[in-house]
């Protein structure tokens, strides 16, 4: 078997796992069933608890850090230049 092959079925059967645990519905916090009104958590403190661990940055998307140059591109733009010739009209 290729290992290109080997990494697909593993792929699959990572997938596989993770929505089965999705349709299992239990909370991602304490592993309690959920309840309709809060899915996928089980209660409005289970979810309260998952949103402060992102806001207080717990939890992270993996990537490059954000620069100031990043959050206003605008900025570093050059300056627009106005032609003589419209100018004139």
């Amino acid at each position: 078997m290729k290992p290109e092959a080997s990494n697909d079925n593993r792929r699959r059967q990572l997938d596989t796992e993770a929505v089965d645990k999705i349709k299992s519905g239990t909370c991602p916090m304490c592993q309690t069933p959920t309840k309709p009104s809060y899915r996928p958590f089980c209660s409005k403190r289970c979810a309260d608890i998952d949103l402060g661990r992102w806001l207080n940055g717990r939890y992270v998307i993996p990537g490059n850090p954000e620069t100031e140059e990043d959050e206003n591109p605008a900025a570093h733009e050059p300056a627009a230049t106005s032609n003589s010739e419209e100018t004139q009209r």
